[in-house]
């Protein structure tokens, strides 16, 4: 860091977690998702919606969702958050309501998300376009397929490699029940799969589907008074490099190579510290580029650290258990999903997929293509 920053670590915490419609969720709008997750998740932590008094929120359909929201749940926040940076952004909001709730300028902090591309069948594009690729036809896909050809051309990093993180993802959401594909899947089906963009196949790309999610933070003071285990956030920090592809400086360096090393400084700890992490794999190329940028193993290096099921269950270093946005969930934006299988985590609720004793863990959101990345480390109390 070229200067000292200062975080509010373990000042507040995340005490309520809550999905909906993950899969297909006939009949309900993007705002119906995320006011329905928004209201579970409230009460898995005890709180009512009066008590909401910092409302974030980032939908699709909607460039003022944060007004729309609260018009929506009868609610008079004193702070709304409708900062969009793409699927990183509500780890941006979780960040923002730390700061505010240390500040005493805020007690509940509900953030929540939802979205309907699968059902409505309209994925909603962000805003803007670039001369130097919109009148192309540039798509997400091919986006992203850039870096992973530039990575396996600079470092030797293979198709199979890529599939290892793709069926790492499936293994994880067999045991999630939540989940929306369970189904096994091989590393020889994701290379045979439906070309997409080279070097992908679809299997090697996010799911589209319906789903919501959304957390509650408070001091940490009344934390321990609500939960068992609430999940503190000990660290967080963002960067954002580009906008579009074309003007990624290197595109096998993320902007996680700069919140990582920020994120771990808040915290006081380190990459060997973590016990779970949680990667917005839109592509299976991120959870290779996150691993290396946020310093789990050397640049270049990704490729082989995935190899043999390491990321998998049984394997040494448990990432995206829940079967992240390969497997488990997708709807336009996953970064609060991170957060939410993070949280839970630490609060012991993930069933079959526990990791045992987890007291660190990671969630890693991603904006654009490559463009915004935040890092958020949350703990347990022991962490404290």
């Amino acid at each position: 860091m070229s200067r000292q920053e200062r975080f509010p670590r373990g000042k507040s915490a995340i005490v309520g977690t809550a999905t909906d419609g993950i899969g297909e969720a006939k009949g309900f709008s993007s705002m119906d998702l995320a006011a329905r997750a928004g209201l579970k998740a409230l009460g898995d932590a005890g709180l009512r919606l009066s008590e909401v008094d910092y409302l974030s929120v980032c939908l699709p359909d909607d460039m003022l969702s944060g007004l729309s929201l609260a018009e929506y749940l009868g609610i008079h926040p004193r702070f709304t958050n409708n900062n969009r940076t793409g699927g990183s952004s509500f780890l941006t909001h979780a960040m923002h309501a730390a700061l505010a709730i240390e500040a005493g300028l805020c007690e509940t902090a509900l953030i929540t998300y939802g979205a309907n591309p699968r059902t409505s069948g309209s994925f909603v594009a962000p805003p803007g376009s670039s001369i130097y690729e919109t009148p192309y036809g540039v798509t997400l896909a091919a986006s992203y397929g850039l870096a992973a050809q530039r990575h396996m051309h600079q470092y030797g990093t293979t198709r199979r490699q890529l599939a290892e993180v793709a069926v790492a993802a499936r293994q994880w959401a067999m045991k999630n029940p939540e989940a929306w594909m369970r189904e096994p899947l091989s590393i020889e089906e994701c290379l045979a799969a439906r070309p997409v963009a080279t070097p992908f196949t679809v299997r090697d790309c996010c799911l589209v589907c319906d789903g919501g999610a959304a957390v509650v933070m408070v001091s940490a003071a009344r934390a321990k008074d609500l939960v068992p285990r609430p999940a503190y956030l000990l660290g967080g920090a963002e960067a954002t490099t580009h906008r579009y592809i074309a003007q990624m400086a290197d595109l096998t360096v993320t902007a996680a190579a700069e919140s990582g090393p920020r994120a771990f400084a808040h915290a006081g700890v380190k990459p060997a510290d973590i016990d779970v992490l949680q990667l917005y794999d839109a592509f299976t190329i991120n959870t290779i580029l996150f691993l290396e940028d946020l310093g789990f193993c050397r640049k270049g290096e990704g490729g082989a650290f995935v190899e043999g099921g390491r990321i998998a269950p049984g394997g040494t270093l448990p990432v995206n258990t829940n079967g992240g946005g390969l497997s488990c969930v997708h709807p336009g934006m996953y970064g609060l999903f991170t957060m939410v299988e993070a949280a839970r985590q630490i609060g012991g609720q993930c069933g079959e997929r526990q990791i045992p004793g987890a007291q660190l863990a990671l969630a890693h959101g991603n904006g654009g293509v490559l463009s915004s990345q935040a890092t958020l480390i949350l703990g347990s109390v022991e962490t404290l």
